[in-house]
């Protein structure tokens, strides 16, 4: 629990923001306050203990630690400024959103103008870990701040990591992201290869879990929805993925490192989205292989 149970703000109930939010409400010893723009996604907390604010400066007026979940960077920022002058000082706002680094760090500036410490914190696994509390967190926040927000990450989390300064959890999260982002484009190759050769989706990946091949994509995405060919809309789109896959390339920009293979993973996304397969699980990709209409490889 955390101590003195201080008044929790959530903005952002989407498709991870949602069931995180649940967590919170039901482990959390103290008020949840939470804020959305759909009517909807405030309706499936009514069964919590949440309290629904009519706005952002509403929320950040009681709440002492805020939790962001947003589609990225420009949305983070937004709602960022209108914290300022609305949040008490001392508030602190953790960011659990995918945003780039630079942007976590003009975050991080735009709050600390009002006195209002920042922690970037993207999450990392699926909506079903998200359910179970069981996601994967990586967190850029000073020493301090890191101490006083780390019991709430037990109420969504069964693994936190502390990179270092803000920014560094979008270091992490980025680097995760764009190596299952690439695991699912291969396995969905291998998949697709041992089908035409006459061995089914779920006996090779029964095989593979055994071996050194093995890995979350296999167990998750493989298993759950590219074997089967289940992709159901309101999960991670290729849009989302295409949107991380920028940040990766924003980083690499400033850092000065070179990403071919990254490159090419992209094409595949960006073809996926041309091929109708946007607004549906980004494991959909495989259909790319299947009927041949994934990028061409240079001859």
């Amino acid at each position: 629990m955390m101590q003195n149970y201080e008044t929790i703000g959530f903005i952002g109930l989407g498709v991870m923001g949602g069931p995180m939010c649940r967590n919170i409400a039901q482990k959390h010893g103290g008020r949840v306050l939470v804020h959305d723009l759909s009517s909807d996604a405030l309706a499936a907390l009514a069964d919590t203990k949440t309290e629904a604010c009519a706005t952002v400066e509403q929320l950040a007026g009681e709440a002492d630690i805020i939790c962001l979940s947003l589609p990225g960077g420009p949305q983070v920022q937004a709602v960022a400024k209108m914290l300022v002058g609305a949040a008490r000082p001392g508030t602190a706002v953790v960011d659990l959103s995918t945003t780039t680094v630079a942007s976590a760090r003009e975050t991080q500036a735009i709050l600390a103008a009002n006195d209002i410490a920042f922690a970037d914190a993207p999450v990392a696994r699926t909506r079903e870990a998200a359910q179970q509390g069981k996601l994967s967190i990586m967190v850029g926040a000073p020493d301090p701040l890191y101490a006083r927000i780390r019991p709430l990450f037990d109420y969504i989390a069964s693994d936190v990591t502390h990179g270092g300064a803000v920014g560094a959890g979008q270091v992490l999260k980025l680097a995760n992201n764009m190596l299952v982002f690439a695991n699912t484009v291969a396995l969905a190759e291998m998949i697709v290869l041992g089908e035409r050769a006459g061995v089914d989706a779920n006996t090779l990946l029964d095989a593979v879990s055994k071996g050194s091949g093995d890995s979350f994509v296999l167990r998750n995405h493989g298993r759950k929805a590219m074997a089967p060919r289940h992709f159901p809309d309101k999960s991670f789109p290729p849009e989302y993925v295409l949107k991380d896959i920028d940040y990766v390339f924003h980083l690499a920009a400033e850092t000065g490192v070179a990403l071919p293979a990254a490159a090419k993973i992209k094409e595949y996304y960006q073809a996926a989205v041309e091929n109708g397969l946007g607004g549906r699980y980004f494991p959909g990709v495989i259909q790319l292989v299947e009927n041949g209409t994934m990028p061409e490889e240079e001859q």
